[in-house]
């Protein structure tokens, strides 16, 4: 090629990003584990001031639900992404050889609490082995089985939680499961009194949460794409918290009416209280920061539970090839 005409298809690519000529945005959908609520706070942000669209994304984001199953949706190519739980449900998929890869965890801690009554005996965690647990199916075989492993708790204690805090309140020596953006502000307001709450996180269940998954043939053949999604998500986590976030509550009350302004309320102040994001890793390598240690911490505690065998290479339920860059540490206050 010539000089001249090097030079005329230069000033043609110019003037084309010049005049909005530009290629379109990568259209991405991203499914959400439940129904919207303040704890997708920062995918909402990213989507409302334009985070997503700076990266050269498209992004839709899609509700989970009680009749939704955003995981299979992910797995047959009908979403790009899924907001995952923990990692226990990671390090499953990799048991049953499903090609699901988390590229990053929004949260360093499990927002996963347990509750007791102020007062009457439980307001140690070494006093909650002996009391009554209201545990949901899902727990009793994932962090329910860490407590009995780790700390004494027993199943003849456990009675089911159906996602109905009564029972737990009127038994005063009862303990309860709960998220600590939802159960702990559901009990106060029905209850009449604000509850004794233990982060799961603090006592060493040591798991990431709100993980980003993708395809491996995703990250294989697109880690451009997952790149962007990534960065994009983390600076969107850091304008939600630290930045206004009301055009991203808006949208997440338009998505989920029954969403209440007190509960956005609640939840990012016990979200920051807590440091759920942005703590641990996160502050020296970013918001999605994961590492080999702790993830082979939380597995090492997950096979002295009985949740997995030793010989489970619990390495292929993820990569850190997209995170510990530091994307976003300037948008942290100083």
């Amino acid at each position: 090629m010539s000089i001249f005409k090097f030079a005329l298809g230069a000033l043609s690519a110019l003037a084309a990003i010049a005049s909005g000529e530009a290629s379109a945005a990568d259209k991405i959908s991203f499914g959400l584990k439940w129904l919207p609520d303040p704890e997708h706070g920062g995918y909402y942000q990213a989507v409302a001031d334009g985070t997503y669209a700076k990266y050269g994304l498209d992004v839709t984001i899609v509700p989970g639900g009680p009749q939704t199953n955003n995981a299979i949706l992910l797995l047959s190519s009908k979403l790009d992404f899924y907001m995952g739980g923990n990692m226990i449900q990671a390090f499953s998929a990799a048991e049953e050889g499903v090609p699901i890869v988390v590229v990053a965890a929004e949260y360093q801690k499990d927002p996963q609490v347990i509750l007791s009554h102020p007062g009457v005996g439980l307001d140690k965690w070494s006093d909650l082995p002996k009391a009554t647990a209201f545990i949901g199916k899902e727990g009793l075989v994932s962090f329910y089985a860490w407590m009995k492993s780790a700390y004494g708790f027993k199943d003849e204690n456990v009675k089911p939680y159906t996602y109905n805090a009564g029972p737990f309140i009127a038994d005063k020596n009862s303990i309860q499961q709960g998220y600590l953006n939802a159960e702990p502000h559901e009990v106060e307001k029905n209850g009449g009194f604000k509850p004794n709450v233990f982060l799961l996180a603090d006592q060493g269940f040591s798991t990431y949460a709100s993980t980003i998954e993708a395809r491996r043939e995703t990250v294989e053949k697109n880690p451009d794409l997952v790149q962007r999604f990534v960065d994009a998500t983390a600076i969107g986590w850091y304008h939600y918290l630290y930045g206004d976030n009301a055009k991203a509550n808006e949208a997440i009350k338009k998505a989920n009416p029954d969403i209440t302004d007190d509960q956005i309320v609640y939840s990012n102040v016990v979200m920051k209280e807590h440091g759920v994001i942005d703590s641990g890793d996160a502050v020296t390598l970013g918001i999605g920061a994961m590492t080999d240690a702790r993830m082979q911490d939380f597995f090492d505690k997950m096979v002295k539970a009985g949740v997995f065998k030793s010989n489970l290479d619990f390495k292929q339920s993820y990569t850190l090839q997209f995170v510990d860059k530091g994307v976003g540490l300037d948008q942290r206050p100083k």
